[in-house]
């Protein structure tokens, strides 16, 4: 791997937990942005294979940090108050050394639980929340939630002033402030987990490092607040990634589950996942986070793909949408009804949620909805739905596999 493969690589892998702890020591979102950018930027000019530093995390946070101080202090040449700022950040003589792991483990929870205070609309809080915590630009968090990227990026502006505005805290509350937050924490490392099982755009299926720290806020979440929904989320997260390795050929190519090899299938993390699934199932309330383990687990359960319960899993679907009512939800749903009830049944099903206007920039809904009349032999109006999705799709191994379908459907119809 080149030098510069590398950076990359220590990027993508490590840039927002550097940005996270830069905002805790910079006090300011804007400041820690541009602290990052200085920070690998210096990283692209001085390191060398010989002098990679061992610990990439600290050496960014220390160069951002010295960076910023740095502007700081020439604007303060022309504005006074900006020396304040200056001591408050960097009193004269004090050196910063930062261990590995050092304040690893909270500066993302930090970073969520700022996103998600209470003073932020929600719908600000998800779209900052995915810009920060993800690094997901506004154009793809536009694209997630159906809405131009100009809306998005007033949304997050907006919630950066109320932040600053409102001296808000960057930190994890107290416990007895955690259950009023709660929702709101476990819906964006929920997103977060979903971004990095199936990216919303790219060249690859898996974002491998975003799924990765999901997992991880997810037990850090537990330990702060033993809950029967973060039981959930954190065993829904384990289950859905233990199939990783098998979600894709060697040539990145999308398998589906049906066809996926269960041999790949990560053991350990089923184990860990069914145990916090159980958890979850056994609270005095179950919620949508622990009926989406329930699901997974039935997956994870089957030997074979044939052996699965579509009927138990159809019932939970029903359970989840008493919960947590959802058109992607009912999507998923009818793909269940399709294998217990044919595909006829599923369509209609998927039919109304079209009709409805609900999934109408969903390109998973037109998939679907191909997929079943694909099955029912009505071949035109399956390729029709097939480049409905393929138009919508932002993902290049999706893409390909919409194409290879339509490839099937012209080579059967002789077109």
């Amino acid at each position: 791997m080149s030098l510069n493969e590398t950076i990359d690589d220590i990027y993508r892998s490590q840039s927002r937990r550097v940005f996270a702890t830069l905002i805790r020591l910079l006090g300011d979102f804007d400041r820690a942005e541009e602290a990052l950018h200085d920070a690998f930027a210096a990283a692209a000019q001085q390191w060398t294979e010989e002098t990679l530093p061992a610990n990439p995390y600290a050496w960014l946070v220390s160069t951002g940090r010295f960076r910023a101080i740095d502007h700081i202090r020439r604007r303060a040449r022309f504005d006074a108050s900006e020396a304040d700022i200056v001591d408050s950040l960097y009193p004269e003589g004090e050196m910063i050394e930062i261990a590995e792991g050092e304040e690893i483990e909270d500066d993302m929870l930090r970073l969520i639980f700022t996103c998600c205070h209470p003073i932020i609309p929600a719908e600000a809080q998800t779209a900052m929340a995915l810009r920060e915590v993800c690094g997901l630009t506004t154009e793809e968090i536009a694209h997630a939630f159906l809405i131009s990227a100009p809306t998005v990026a007033q949304r997050i502006v907006r919630a950066k002033n109320r932040i600053r505005t409102a001296q808000i805290p960057y930190e994890v509350p107290a416990k007895t402030e955690l259950p009023e937050r709660l929702a709101q924490v476990l819906h964006v490392i929920y997103l977060v987990f979903n971004e990095g099982y199936s990216a919303s755009s790219g060249t690859t299926i898996v974002r491998a490092d975003l799924a990765a720290e999901a997992i991880r806020l997810g037990r850090l979440l537990l330990k702060l607040l033993p809950d029967p929904e973060v039981a959930g989320l954190l065993a829904m997260m384990l289950l859905q990634d233990s199939r990783r390795l098998a979600r894709a050929s060697a040539s990145g190519d999308l398998i589906l589950l049906a066809d996926q090899d269960r041999g790949l299938w990560d053991i350990r993390g089923i184990r860990e996942g069914l145990a916090f699934a159980t958890e979850a199932m056994a609270g005095e309330s179950v919620g949508s986070y622990a009926l989406q383990a329930a699901i997974a687990a039935e997956h994870v359960r089957a030997p074979t793909a044939d052996r699965t319960d579509w009927r138990r899993i159809v019932m939970l679907y029903d359970l989840l949408l008493v919960a947590h009512p959802s058109p992607v939800v009912e999507l998923n749903r009818a793909v269940a009804v399709s294998m217990c009830d044919g595909p006829a049944a599923a369509l209609e099903i998927v039919n109304g949620l079209l009709s409805e206007d609900r999934l109408a920039r969903y390109h998973l809904a037109y998939a679907a909805k191909a997929d079943f009349l694909r099955q029912l032999n009505r071949k035109d109006e399956a390729r029709q739905s097939y480049e409905t999705a393929l138009s919508l799709c932002h993902q290049a191994p999706e893409q390909a596999f919409l194409r290879k379908r339509l490839a099937e459907l012209a080579d059967k119809t002789g077109r």
